[in-house]
């Protein structure tokens, strides 16, 4: 599979950032915290159970999406076949959802 031009990494990790907060928005409402998007970098931020935040941000020199959340380092590279960022199969809205129920204890 060849690599991702910095173009098209540059929109690919835009479009997959935005779906990425889209897909939550609806678990944002329903349990009232924050999903910002800003300059490309998308930040959750929690206040119940307990404060807490996680960054998205694309990370274009290896062509991935780093994800900082429950003090834990994600790294998501492109995955072709799932025509997305992914980390092992899980693509980034995946990760999201089950990261931040995981935050909600849900």
């Amino acid at each position: 599979m060849p690599e991702l031009t910095d173009q098209e990494f540059a929109v690919a990790a835009d479009v997959a950032i935005e779906a990425a907060q889209k897909a939550l928005l609806p678990l944002a409402d329903e349990h009232d915290f924050e999903v910002e998007l800003q300059n490309g970098v998308l930040q959750v931020i929690f206040e119940d159970p307990k404060p807490a935040k996680f960054v998205v941000s694309p990370n274009a020199p290896v062509r991935q999406i780093w994800v900082s959340a429950l003090s834990r380092s994600f790294k998501l590279g492109w995955a072709g076949e799932a025509a997305g960022f992914a980390l092992d199969g899980e693509r980034l809205p995946v990760l999201l959802d089950r990261l931040a129920r995981t935050q909600l204890g849900l």
